[in-house]
Order: C-alpha cells, then sequence, then structure tokens
C-alpha cells in the first residue's frame, strides 16, 4: 500500500513538472510612445525543443486593438540556461492618435494547451506647444543665396583664357595646313602580274609566233629558257638568270620533286647543245620541252593576288612640307583634347559654384 502510494505521489509530479515547463509571458518594450513612433510586443514561450507552438497571426495594417495597428511581425529564438528554448514573437505596433490604449490578452496555444497573455496599457502623446510664449515661434526661413566672391570665379577666367589662347592655336595650325600641299601625295593602286600569269603570256606569245616549227631554235629555246628562268627568280627568289643550269637543278632539288628536276634537266641540256653546239631537234620535241615547261609553271604557281602602290617620289621640299603638316596635326589634336577637358572641367565648376 505504501508503494502504491509514493508511485501515485511521483506518477502526479512527474505530470505536473511537465505541464509546468511550458509556460508564456508577453511585455511591452516601453508603455509611453510618440504619436507615429513604434513599439515592440514581445510574446515569449518558454518549452522543449520539439513543441509545437502556434501563435496569433496579424497581417501589417491590421489593428490588434480599436486604434493600434501590427507594423510588422518578426520572429526569434533563443536557448537558456536550464536547457528550455525561448520562443520570441514580437509584433511592433503603432497608433497614430494621441489617448491611451491597452494591448489586449492574446491566446498561445503550446502543445494543444492554450495559454493566455496579459493585457498591457501603454499611452501615445504628441508634441506639446507652449501656448504661453507663441510670439517666440518663427516661421521656417529662406534658403539665404552665397554671396558672389571673385574669388571663386578668378581660376575660370584663367582655365577660359587658357581655352581661348588653345582654340587660337588650333585655328592658327589649320589655316597653314590648308596652305600647303596635301600631306600625302597622290597614290594610285596597281594589281601586279603574278610570276605564272607573266611567264604563260610569253609562252603563248611563243605559240602565236609558232617558233616550234621555226627553223631558227636557237631563238627558240632562248626565248624559252629565258622565260623559264624569269618565272624561277620571280617564284623562287633566286637570281636564276645569272646561274648556270647545274646551279639552277640544285637551288630546284630543295623543293621540287625529282620527276620535275629530271624535266627541266633534259630541257636546259638540249638548250645548251642548241645554242652553243648548233644541235638540231626535232618538232615533236620541241612541243614536248614547251608542254613540260607549261606543266612545272602550273604545278608551282601560286596563286596569291598581289597589289603595289604606285606614286611620285617626293622632293625634299615637299617631304619637310609633309613633316610639318603631320607636326601641325598631331598639334591640333592634342589642342583639342585638351579644350574638351578644360571646357568640361568649367562646366563642373560653375555647376558647384551655383548649388
Amino acid at each position: 500500500m505504501k508503494k502504491t502510494i509514493l508511485l501515485f505521489i511521483s506518477l502526479i509530479a512527474l505530470i505536473l513538472g511537465s505541464y509546468a515547463q511550458d509556460r508564456v509571458e508577453a511585455r511591452l518594450d516601453s508603455v509611453k510612445i510618440m504619436l507615429g513612433d513604434q513599439v515592440g510586443f514581445n510574446v515569449s514561450v518558454f518549452a522543449n525543443d520539439d513543441a509545437k507552438i502556434t501563435f496569433p497571426v496579424y497581417k501589417n495594417t491590421q489593428e490588434i486593438a480599436s486604434g493600434v495597428e501590427v507594423v510588422e511581425t518578426k520572429d526569434d529564438t533563443l536557448n537558456t540556461s536550464d536547457g528550455i528554448k525561448q520562443y520570441i514573437r514580437t509584433y511592433f505596433l503603432t497608433s497614430w492618435n494621441e489617448g491611451s490604449y491597452e494591448v489586449p490578452s492574446l491566446s498561445v496555444k503550446v502543445n494543444g494547451k492554450i495559454f493566455r497573455t496579459n493585457s498591457i496599457p501603454f499611452k501615445v502623446e504628441t508634441l506639446k506647444l507652449d501656448t504661453l510664449q507663441q510670439e517666440q515661434i518663427q516661421p521656417e526661413k529662406d534658403v539665404m543665396d552665397n554671396p558672389f566672391q571673385w574669388s571663386e570665379w578668378l581660376p575660370l577666367v584663367g582655365w577660359l583664357l587658357l581655352v581661348v589662347l588653345c582654340i587660337t592655336g588650333i585655328i592658327y595650325l589649320y589655316r597653314r595646313m590648308k596652305d600647303n600641299n596635301p600631306i600625302f601625295p597622290n597614290i594610285r593602286f596597281v594589281k601586279k602580274v603574278l610570276p605564272h600569269e607573266k611567264a604563260m603570256s610569253e609562252i603563248e606569245q611563243i605559240k602565236k609566233e609558232q617558233l616550234t616549227r621555226s627553223e631558227d631554235q636557237k631563238t627558240y629555246y632562248t626565248r624559252l629558257t629565258d622565260t623559264l628562268r624569269t618565272y624561277l627568280e620571280a617564284r623562287y627568289g633566286f637570281n636564276a638568270k645569272e646561274m648556270t643550269s647545274e646551279e639552277i637543278i640544285d637551288e630546284l632539288r630543295k623543293d621540287d620533286s625529282q620527276t620535275k628536276i629530271k624535266e627541266l634537266r633534259q630541257l636546259f641540256e638540249t638548250a645548251d647543245l642548241v645554242k652553243f653546239a648548233k644541235y638540231s631537234v626535232l618538232d615533236d620535241e620541241n612541243d614536248m620541252y614547251l608542254s613540260d615547261v607549261v606543266k612545272f609553271i602550273d604545278e608551282t604557281k601560286l596563286e596569291e593576288e598581289v597589289v603595289e602602290k604606285v606614286g611620285e617620289d617626293l622632293t625634299e621640299e615637299e617631304k619637310r612640307n609633309n613633316r610639318s603638316l603631320r607636326m601641325s596635326k598631331l598639334l591640333i589634336i592634342i589642342l583639342s583634347i585638351i579644350v574638351v577637358i578644360i571646357l568640361a572641367y568649367m562646366g563642373w565648376q560653375v555647376y558647384q559654384l551655383l548649388l
């Protein structure tokens, strides 16, 4: 019987302890505010981590009491020294009418149990005027104009004189440029004839003159090899006109295949025999060597288009004029930039002075 009574008492203490740890408190940051000011109404719940809490909900500008509006709501959580958490909801309140008000009692639900806060009174005041001393109340004064001071404007006058000097210099340089000759002479651009085009044009002329059928084979082979040497010099950059046949072959061996070199070697050997040993060649061989040259040119030609600039040579006096004109043009650009910068700075300074 004694054990039963002790167990019953312990169970009751445990139940009461579980309820006792849940509590709700409410406080107002201030009981007196000025008209239109805000005051914080803090509702705190002390409970365990897993507590289910339901605070009253108010929208912004909704009245919590007659004449008292909720401006904003903010939530926060703190840890207490005894391990219980403090859940805080702050209602920021305001009122637009002077008088005495009361924050009503709010219902907060904690783990299914309803807790009610205390109602808290507060007062809204406005600025009090001393009607006995109304003569001391003065109307709002107008903004006073700053007095004109030459010391503030003199630097701008100096900058303005500098601008005038720069503009005078620009006009002077421009007139000098206008009186002199143009900076650049008349220049025209012409399309440069490519090496293979020039060579093929010469070969067409050889065909047109029917030198392959001519009895003057020396002229034919001289024309054909000279055309080939001119092409090689323009195409590969070595002095083929002043080189022997063997030297040309050695240069070509660096770039071309043995088949091409072999064909050209036969052409040069035959041409040397015709020109210096009075060797006679059949017409079919003449055609073959001509075809070999055409084939070689076609396989080694460069299709790059070249444009060259053609202009008249300038005299020393014209060159000096050009240098003078270029210098004048550079000075005009520099002075123009200086004028723009100074005018921008002056505009900013005038704006600051007129404020």
